[in-house]
């Protein structure tokens, strides 16, 4: 018999109405229905905190430091806000540090501060957060930002925990990192004293005689003061800087260079007892002898 469209209406009925009625029986499923999905939701336990903590430390041992950190961030995370959680923190920062992961190390031991200032490791925070910049210092030819941080990092642990086990390293290598920033300007301040640009590299010299007195690079600087004075013919700040660098280095090599740079030209030494040199030396002696 031909399909007319009042007989395809019709099927498409039928279809329709079996179809609704498969909806409707998927809507009200019976339990006992083989095809029904059963949902059982599925409890994950915790893996023990102090499980986790040994785990982190055996993986340090095996000097794999970053599957330490995992470990370690998995129990800062199960264990939030507990002592667990400080021990991890903390030891993240180690990790990270082993690792050479050293900004990594140094956001950890951030947090650490920030979340226990008071602890008994904040000391030792401090300390992984300084070493971690320290370790980044690069050489004299380069910038020297992170020579800035390491600075300030080492003299916060000195000055916030004089007492801790951590502050004579800190003090060592706060000397090691202000003759790093010494050297950086020394070495800008003969390039422009090559060049023969005297008032730059006065600026240079002073500013390491200013600031990083107790250093190395003083003598050389106090002599190349000398040097930049003369050659614009300010006499009296030659004479100044060579006295000042032969009353408190006598034996120096630099010394008997500013010395014989002077005779040449018919000068000899002068300390002017006022001047910009003479005071920081005072004051830098008079803090010496106070601290001895």
């Amino acid at each position: 018999m031909p399909v007319t469209l009042r007989t395809r209406g019709a099927a498409a009925a039928v279809l329709i109405t079996a179809f609704g009625l498969g909806l409707g029986g998927c809507d009200a499923l019976d339990p006992t229905n083989l095809f029904a999905e059963k949902y059982k939701p599925e409890v994950v336990q915790d893996t023990p905190a102090d499980k986790l903590y040994s785990e982190g430390l055996a993986k340090i041992e095996d000097s794999d430091y970053e599957g330490a950190v995992k470990k370690f961030d998995s129990l800062d995370k199960q264990y939030a806000y507990s002592d667990w959680s400080r021990r991890a923190l903390l030891m993240t920062a180690y990790a990270n540090y082993e690792g050479q992961k050293y900004d990594d190390a140094i956001t950890a031991s951030k947090r650490y501060l920030q979340r226990h200032p008071a602890s008994k490791d904040a000391a030792y925070a401090q300390y992984l957060m300084a070493m971690s910049q320290y370790k980044q210092i690069p050489d004299v030819t380069r910038d020297q930002d992170r020579s800035e941080k390491a600075l300030v990092a080492l003299q916060e642990l000195v000055q916030k925990y004089p007492t801790s086990e951590y502050s004579t390293d800190a003090k060592a290598k706060i000397q090691i990192t202000r003759d790093q920033l010494a050297g950086k300007e020394m070495e800008v301040g003969r390039y422009y004293l090559e060049r023969r640009n005297f008032p730059a590299a006065i600026n240079r010299f002073r500013d390491v005689v200013s600031k990083y007195q107790t250093t190395r690079h003083a003598e050389e600087a106090l002599e190349r003061l000398t040097e930049a004075y003369m050659a614009l013919g300010i006499v009296a700040e030659a004479q100044n800087s060579a006295a000042v660098l032969g009353h408190n280095f006598p034996d120096s090599p630099w010394y008997k260079d500013a010395h014989a740079l002077l005779q040449n030209g018919g000068l000899e030494p002068r300390e002017e007892k006022g001047s910009f040199l003479s005071k920081i030396y005072t004051s830098v002696m008079g803090r010496t002898a106070a601290a001895q």
